[in-house]
């Protein structure tokens, strides 16, 4: 009996994307420290839109020709220069970000969310734990080969994103034929920190980035956190809108 399911492979890192055809696959943009868990954050409270975009200057520009719109990013894990927001998913609060448009750009996942457009991706959504279950149940409708694009850091490897990456195989492997040796790893990975990925997350180098330099474990405490701003954020004309 023919084997009718999508397939679903991880890419672990944006240096290996040239090696997936995402023509005709569903692409999760995942940056768990922050990028796609102040995404999910926006649009849960409120947001119009998130315009993503791949550098500081773009933001700025783009964000002079939009009413009520916010530039906002970071380089290396602090505000980037020129902009007054960050990538904290604690800074948009409902009563700031409700009904405004947040430009965003940042070091590793708005950066690979273009490289997925330059790559012909034919749908786009950005998953992070604070949306895990919104990007797992909108993945088994779409019915579509998947892959999951981990931003890492600088084109390495980072565990954070596999962790999530894994979480979401562990949810809906059962829906996807994957003959993945980085899905498998992945999956692997989470069934050894999903009972306390709070507690996990110190032995990440990530972490340390941030909280060591910057103490933002409030951040890491949310972007750990499975369906605390559980919408789904879908790529269209150039924005990330509630899907």
């Amino acid at each position: 009996m023919a084997n009718n399911k999508p397939t679903l492979y991880t890419c672990l890192s944006p240096a290996l994307l040239h090696l997936y055809d995402l023509r005709n696959a569903v692409v999760v943009i995942i940056d768990v420290f922050r990028a796609t868990s102040t995404i999910a954050s926006a649009l849960h409270n409120g947001a119009q839109c998130v315009i993503p975009v791949d550098e500081v200057a773009k933001a700025i520009a783009l964000s002079k020709n939009i009413d009520g719109s916010i530039a906002a990013g970071e380089r290396d894990g602090q505000i980037a220069e020129g902009l007054q927001h960050g990538n904290s998913p604690l800074e948009y609060s409902r009563d700031f970000i409700e009904n405004r448009t947040l430009v965003l750009t940042t070091t590793n996942g708005t950066r690979l969310l273009q490289m997925a457009l330059d790559n012909d991706a034919d749908t786009i959504i950005t998953g992070s734990f604070p949306n895990l279950s919104a990007v797992c149940d909108f993945l088994v409708k779409q019915n579509k080969n998947v892959v999951l694009g981990c931003a890492g850091w600088k084109d390495r490897y980072n565990l954070e994103d596999t962790l999530f990456a894994g979480a979401v195989i562990s949810r809906i492997k059962e829906n996807f034929t994957i003959h993945c040796d980085s899905s498998l790893s992945a999956e692997l990975q989470y069934d050894l920190a999903k009972d306390d990925l709070h507690g996990f997350a110190p032995k990440l180098t990530h972490y340390h980035r941030l909280v060591d330099r910057f103490g933002l474990i409030e951040d890491i405490r949310f972007c750990m956190t499975p369906d605390i701003a559980n919408v789904l954020p879908l790529y269209k004309e150039g924005m990330l809108l509630r899907g």
